[in-house]
């Protein structure tokens, strides 16, 4: 055997190491990556992306989208998709404070109230800012709102603020033209608002808030 047939030979058997060798290595990864978990080792899930809270609808009230304190009663509003008309209004005030309480027929026989108020900057400096809340009437089951903390649905709910606001009443409210409403007010740790009223001299209502950005909501005004 030649010295030239002798490398020939050679380099071909190391070729043939080497593509066996390559096939086997690629065999054994994808037996690897298909082999099934091991019982009772259930992959964890991947975790899905935590989402952010609804923000304010960006702009300026009254320029950018309607302003909701021009809400009247025999409106028609729309907010955040559902269409209703305001049955009347409650304007009410407490120690230099003032709001209004709007109530909303959507054509369901669940009425609902919402609020408006101009709140104060947290600090001296920072300018103040509209909140608007939409408030749904939940069983009070005879639930007297006191000073400590209350539990409604297993969710415990710490006390805020509270008192007797002079009120006067506007078209339908179910409630008297002027008077006093003790109010009591709640939040959970969540966040969650809860709200307990009553006409001085009757029964508690309680009420849960979802707050509503200034901006979603549009105004129908009464022709």
């Amino acid at each position: 055997m030649t010295p030239a047939v002798a490398v020939i030979l050679g380099l071909s058997v190391v070729t043939l190491v080497l593509l066996f060798g390559a096939f086997f290595a690629t065999t054994r990864q994808d037996r690897k990556a298909r082999a099934p978990d091991p019982p009772g080792e259930t992959p964890p899930p991947p975790a899905e992306a935590a989402q952010s809270p609804p923000q304010p609808s960006a702009g300026r009230v009254g320029i950018d989208y309607p302003d909701p304190r021009m809400i009247k009663v025999g409106d028609t509003i729309d907010c955040q998709g559902v269409r209703s008309r305001v049955l009347g209004a409650l304007y009410l005030s407490w120690q230099g404070t003032q709001w209004t309480e709007h109530l909303l027929d959507d054509g369901t026989r669940r009425h609902q109230w919402l609020s408006v108020e101009e709140r104060a900057g947290r600090t001296a400096g920072d300018p103040s800012h509209l909140e608007v809340l939409l408030w749904t009437e939940v069983p009070a089951q005879g639930m007297i709102p006191a000073k400590t903390t209350l539990s409604v649905e297993g969710i415990d709910f710490f006390p805020v603020e509270r008192g007797t606001a002079a009120f006067r009443g506007e078209g339908v409210t179910s409630m008297p033209e002027r008077g006093l409403l003790d109010f009591a007010d709640y939040r959970a740790a969540d966040g969650r608002l809860l709200s307990f009223e009553r006409v001085q001299g009757g029964r508690w209502s309680s009420f849960y808030a979802q707050p509503v950005p200034p901006g979603a909501i549009s105004i129908a005004k009464q022709v």
